[in-house]
């Protein structure tokens, strides 16, 4: 069936199979299109903006996700996660003349948010949606890695340094969408490769510089064969270690690359599946980084999951979730969630929820049950009031919707929904969304700091010093350790601060839109990230495979 988004006013489809997920949630059918339902979920996630404020409870200074300008109460992060407070304490009845958002928003400004969504880490004070990992620093989204720094998406890997999307690496500087890769430097969808620079899409390489679609190769540079010594000889006369040198390798690579065909999409041992970046993936339906996982549909950044639609960053075993974002952990039918973590049954348009069971728009609570608007029922209670809520959210028009935009707790360009739907801060403030002004850059008087060429020429003297980002003319400063990588990794210092570095990497994606076009050797149908008006040469599976190396 076709429907029209109430928000932009496209035409999107419904499928059978999207109806009979629907009916099995016990959910209406949506009324916005799936990019504006995402928009909606993402608007919900900050992820990587980080300030100073005030623990509202031991008065300690923290470093948190909430800028000190909102009025929510924070608490410092093992404060939150402890038993010395107790959600229910904020409980309240159901107002039936009024709408449930409403009440919902009059809940959310009482009760004491974590300041930073992590767990389980060790010397990771700036970082965010980060668990069990060691010593790293302002990363995000990263998993059970050591010493990892300004990297993203990063799962299982150490001393790696302005990485995304990367998993089981080690020692890699400016990586992206790779694994199980060594020592190795600007590599690009790459697998399994060491000691190289500058490669796209190659596997099982080692020792090669500025080359692309190569497998299982050794001494080869811009795809072509030499000897060892020659190799190195090449290498040497580069001067890797010169920012000058490398800005202008950098240029030079990314016009040759032009040269060879591109893989329509990502994906491995899929059957059935439409999206990019989808590895052991069965019955997917316009996913994307998602992996392990099976009868999915719209889902982003998710894995190990099954049955589950409109889910972005998690599910960890979850199964018939529906309109969830940054949730995850053996949860089973749970819809209209946002940063709802581990073990959770029938939990609906609830936030920061933990093992949680039949609950319904709950805030802040750990190990409970049937509650609503955080106060304690009883079973037969619970869902007598519950099912009388969304009688009266079906007058209102709510049910079935995910959480307004409007009431997030966080402002619109603070969020990941900027990053994947921009707008200007007078679009925003046009649509009713929140925006937050960015801190002005704080001007230091003095002669601009010259940073050296060579890293070899860099003292020490440089950790006094504040950058100014070429890019953004924001300052930055370099910390002992990444200092002691760039010396160890014979790498130059870089000029832009590390948030334009993360802008530059995250630019270097396709977006996360299908195109319909055709493979640029065999005319086969199918649907890639790369627009029809892009330069490159577009091969589906069976015609990249032939050109590979």
């Amino acid at each position: 069936m076709k429907k029209i988004c109430k928000t932009t006013g496209k035409t999107f489809e419904i499928t059978e199979d999207d109806l009979k997920f629907y009916e099995k949630m016990g959910v209406p059918t949506p009324t916005l299109c799936p990019e504006e339902r995402q928009r909606r979920r993402l608007s919900w996630r900050n992820e990587r903006n980080l300030y100073h404020r005030v623990c509202d409870i031991t008065g300690k200074k923290i470093i948190s996700i909430y800028s000190p300008d909102k009025l929510l109460p924070v608490y410092e992060k093992n404060y939150w996660w402890s038993d010395k407070w107790d959600g229910r304490k904020y409980g309240r009845d159901f107002d039936f003349s009024r709408p449930f958002f409403e009440q919902f928003l009059a809940l959310q400004k009482v009760i004491p948010r974590p300041s930073l969504h992590v767990v389980g880490n060790e010397n990771c004070d700036f970082v965010n949606q980060c668990g069990f990992s060691k010593d790293c620093y302002l990363s995000f989204n990263t998993d059970y890695s050591e010493s990892c720094f300004f990297c993203s998406n990063t799962f299982y890997s150490s001393d790696c340094l302005d990485s995304l999307h990367c998993e089981k690496c080690e020692l890699c500087y400016e990586c992206l969408d790779c694994k199980n890769c060594y020592a190795s430097k600007f590599l690009k969808n790459c697998k399994n490769c060491s000691e190289s620079y500058f490669l796209k899409n190659c596997i099982g390489c080692s020792d090669c510089f500025g080359c692309v679609n190569l497998r299982n190769k050794q001494y080869y540079f811009l795809n072509e064969k030499c000897t060892k010594e020659k190799y190195f000889k090449k290498l040497s006369d580069l001067k890797l270690e010169k920012y000058s040198s490398l800005k202008s390798l950098r240029k030079n690579f990314s016009e040759f690359i032009k040269k060879y065909p591109c893989k329509f999409v990502e994906i491995l041992n899929v059957e059935n599946v439409s999206g990019d970046y989808l590895n052991n993936c069965k019955n997917a339906k316009h996913c994307f980084d998602s992996f392990d996982s099976e009868n999915i549909s719209y889902c982003a950044v998710f894995s190990w999951g099954k049955d589950c639609m409109d889910f972005d960053v998690g599910g960890y075993e979850s199964e018939l979730c529906y309109e969830t974002a940054s949730s995850g952990g053996k949860q089973f039918d749970c819809a209209f969630m946002a940063n709802c973590w581990t073990e959770a049954t029938n939990l609906f348009y609830s936030e920061l929820m933990i093992r949680i069971k039949h609950c319904f728009g709950c805030i802040g609570l750990k190990s409970a049950q049937y509650c609503i608007l955080n106060k304690q029922y009883s079973k037969e209670e619970y869902f007598q009031l519950r099912d009388k809520i969304i009688d009266h959210m079906k007058k209102t028009k709510e049910w079935g919707e995910f959480f307004p935009i409007e009431i997030s707790p966080f402002a619109y360009n603070e969020t990941m929904a900027q990053e994947y739907f921009p707008l200007t801060k007078e679009e925003a403030l046009a649509k009713g969304y929140k925006w937050k002004e960015k801190e002005e850059t704080i001007k230091h008087d003095g002669p601009k700091y010259e940073i050296p060429d060579n890293i070899k020429d860099v003292s020490d003297e440089i950790l006094e010093k504040v950058l100014i980002c070429e890019n953004t003319g924001k300052n930055y400063r370099i910390i002992k350790v990444e200092l002691d990588f760039y010396r160890k990794m014979n790498l130059p210092i870089p000029r832009n601060c590390p948030e334009a570095r993360y802008v530059e990497r995250r630019n270097l994606r396709n977006p996360r839109i299908l195109y319909d076009r055709k493979c640029d050797k065999c005319g086969l149908d199918i649907q890639t990230t790369f627009a029809p008006e892009r330069p490159e040469k577009i091969f589906c599976e069976k015609c990249y495979l032939e050109v590979v190396n």
